[in-house]
């Protein structure tokens, strides 16, 4: 890869990093103005957007929010105990706890939603490029690749 490529598809990289961070930090700010930590503004999220052929368990939740078992048992009883979900034994296999929204969990997944889409319509644009003129140096890169074996 020649410098000035490398140059041109790290500054590429940090704009879209710095893009992704402020969107993060929005949602953090966003899910805090609703009285809620980022963690359990991220666990509804995850129930409510699973597929209806899937039963949304502290399993499937610590793979979809990225951390460890244990960590959503405790996240999830938070979030009970503020009356945004509930916690119910699976009938066929009591050893699973299935997670659901509550109606008031949804009142605010829905208000928090509502605002994430409007700030990655204004995002969207941005990321869009930032990804495409990645994606076309990557392209460029693995043509370069292949015409030097």
């Amino acid at each position: 890869m020649h410098r000035s490529t490398s140059k041109d598809r790290l500054k590429v990289l940090a704009e879209f990093r710095s893009h992704l961070r402020n969107f993060l930090r929005f949602s953090e700010e966003a899910a805090t103005r609703c009285g809620l930590q980022p963690q359990q503004h991220q666990l509804l999220l995850q129930i409510a957007g699973a597929p209806e052929s899937v039963a949304v368990t502290i399993g499937y939740a610590a793979e979809r929010l990225g951390i460890r078992h244990h960590s959503v048992v405790q996240l999830s009883k938070r979030c009970e105990e503020a009356g945004l979900i509930t916690r119910t034994h699976a009938e066929d296999d009591r050893r699973w706890v299935v997670l659901q929204l509550t109606a008031e969990g949804q009142k605010i997944l829905d208000t928090l939603s509502e605002a994430h889409a409007h700030e990655l319509t204004e995002l969207a644009p941005q990321l869009m490029k930032n990804l495409s003129t990645f994606s076309a140096s990557a392209a460029g890169t693995q043509s370069n690749k292949k015409g030097k074996h």
